[in-house]
């Protein structure tokens, strides 16, 4: 079996954009006919430079090669120009290819790539998701009341989410990210982290568990003094309190808070996550699939966390070939704790593949299909084509200065 042929899909998510503005997927096809979906997680370039070096890398290091040789082809890539680090945009492009390598795997097969990479561990997969406006305006006015800066709006929306059947919900209150941080949090942003904590646990009382999401907004003594502030209200983690290059100084805050830290959206490759795990940065690993290096460099990093007492919790604000590549692994991963959901996969989301994902009370039934268990809905994918340039995530670029 020989890999043959790529193409790139740019697809503009359609309103109201949950998961970004765009996903980046790649199709590979073997000589035989087998094809393979998989997805870039990458915020760094534009999504069509990005999809060209995808086509790049496919020609100089996966063409021809047998898709089996997933551990040749991701070392071929990491090292290739004489870098052997860790590179976001490298990763992220090696992520897609490799994941669609996996697809074609488990088709060849006839398992899915869970039954490949252990087996089966978990029957259902519990999921969370983020608090959204209930218009679905992802990008609200915020001079007006809203569910991201409205603690008695927030803990509306948590109410409904826990109805539908979700038992964990994540925001982040916490006030600006930049550019320049970790800064002080201001006492504005104080008060409404805890007035969110407050009203959200006093809505949903102990139905479902609270995930305090951050962006690396804090300087360790910042990211200690919001900590004192919202732990009595116990929520399952805090995620990322400072930014991700010292992970040192994150054990600081991890070893000043009961509240267990979670991490890693922002990392790649099991070099970083090692480290973050050697230094006791974080209990709960948020490695994301579609930039961490690949469904089998998640699995190791996996692995490591198992020996350390840690858990798994893979990222999603992206599309749902990353969410299908997350369930692979979430599947076969004992120490796996909970999955990040795009609402329950539903809308835009259901349309891009040819069978949606089976989201049931708040956990996701893992497809007994072969490969990622789901195909790329090309005619869809094709029908929305995103013509822009804009990054898929971006920071404030002022700083932001406590009262």
């Amino acid at each position: 079996m020989k890999l043959d042929q790529i193409e790139t899909f740019v697809v503009e998510n359609a309103p109201p954009r949950h998961g970004g503005r765009y996903f980046i997927f790649v199709k590979l096809v073997t000589a035989c006919g087998i094809i393979g979906y998989g997805e870039i997680y990458n915020a760094t370039f534009g999504p069509h430079l990005v999809a060209e070096m995808a086509k790049d890398v496919f020609q100089r290091q996966f063409e021809g090669e047998d898709p089996h040789h997933i551990e040749k082809l991701w070392h071929k890539t990491y090292g290739a120009g004489y870098t052997q680090r860790p590179d976001v945009t490298v990763m992220g492009v090696l992520s897609g290819l490799e994941m669609a390598c996996w697809d074609i795997i488990g088709k060849a097969a006839g398992k899915p790539a869970y039954q490949l990479l252990g087996g089966k561990v978990h029957e259902r997969l519990r999921s969370y998701t983020y608090l959204y406006p209930s218009d679905g305006d992802v990008y609200p006015d915020p001079s007006k009341p809203n569910v991201y800066n409205d603690p008695d709006m927030a803990a509306e929306a948590a109410l409904k989410a826990v109805d539908q059947g979700f038992t964990a919900v994540k925001f982040d209150p916490a006030g600006a990210y930049t550019i320049y941080d970790g800064h002080q949090p201001s006492l504005d942003d104080l008060e409404r982290s805890e007035a969110f904590c407050r009203q959200i646990r006093n809505a949903v009382g102990t139905r479902a568990d609270l995930l305090f999401g951050t962006h690396g907004q804090f300087t360790v003594s910042g990211a200690k003094r919001l900590a004192r502030r919202i732990e009595g209200y116990d929520p399952l983690w805090f995620e990322e309190p400072i930014p991700p290059e010292k992970p040192e100084e994150m054990a600081e805050v991890a070893r000043f808070t009961s509240m267990p830290i979670a991490t890693g959206e922002r990392l790649c490759t099991k070099y970083e996550f090692a480290r973050v795990l050697e230094a006791g940065a974080a209990s709960i690993l948020q490695m994301n699939l579609g930039r961490v290096g690949g469904l089998l460099e998640a699995k190791k990093i996996a692995a490591m966390a198992e020996c350390r007492s840690a858990q798994i919790a893979p990222h999603l604000y992206c599309g749902p070939l990353v969410a299908l590549a997350n369930i692979q692994l979430a599947t076969c991963s004992p120490n796996f704790l909970v999955l990040e959901s795009i609402r329950t996969f539903d809308g835009f989301y259901a349309d891009l593949l040819k069978t949606p994902i089976r989201w049931e009370d708040g956990y996701v039934i893992p497809s007994s299909e072969p490969g990622l268990g789901h195909d790329l809905n090309e005619d869809v994918a094709r029908a929305h084509p995103y013509t822009g340039n804009e990054l898929h995530l971006g920071f404030q670029e002022s700083p932001a200065l406590p009262l």
